[in-house]
């Protein structure tokens, strides 16, 4: 009972800490990067779609991403819901192809983007102790109910804190290199 209880806390930890990463593939860095345009919709034939669902994205150069859609009859559309994503980029459209160059970043820029990503981090860490506290919560029960003695129960919620822990060390290390990577001109 309690193994199962401290297994189903490290795979919501682990399920916290994959989500951190790809929310912080979505931070810019001045580099041109696919995840910028993963949040993207077109309107497809009255479908919200996916821009990388009916396009290809490329990135041909460190500060250029290209956009090319299967169908190039939505090429407008598509140029308009990257303007509509309010992602600081603008589109260039030749016709069959779209280009976005990815601006330099200000110092200034870099710091606030670095800030919000802090943010980002730490909902993510309270994210991490919310479960702590639910596991903990659930081992209190079970002692409650006479199913594990309170040595058992002390014993796992310290093993709950060590995974917490762990888990808060990892998402830290995560974040040291995107800061690096966003305050790196």
């Amino acid at each position: 009972m309690i193994n199962e209880v401290i297994q189903e806390t490290r795979e919501r930890m682990g399920k916290s800490e994959k989500a951190f990463e790809k929310e912080l593939s979505k931070v810019r860095t001045g580099r041109a990067s696919q995840a910028i345009l993963d949040g993207v919709k077109v309107d497809y034939y009255g479908t919200q779609t996916p821009l990388p669902q009916m396009a290809t994205v490329s990135i041909p150069e460190s500060r250029l991403i290209t956009v090319k859609p299967w169908d190039v009859s939505v090429i407008n559309q598509v140029e308009k819901a990257i303007l509509k994503a309010n992602l600081g980029l603008t589109p260039s459209n030749d016709g069959k192809l779209i280009r976005i160059s990815i601006p330099p970043l200000t110092e200034e820029r870099r710091k606030e983007i670095a800030k919000s990503a802090s943010k980002i981090c730490e909902d993510y860490k309270v994210a991490i102790r919310n479960i702590r506290r639910d596991s903990n919560e659930i081992l209190k029960d079970l002692q409650k109910e006479g199913d594990i003695s309170e040595d058992d129960s002390f014993k796992a919620q310290k093993l709950v804190q060590e995974s917490t822990d762990q888990f808060i060390k990892k998402l830290d290390e995560i974040f040291a290199g995107k800061e690096k990577e966003i305050l790196e001109v």
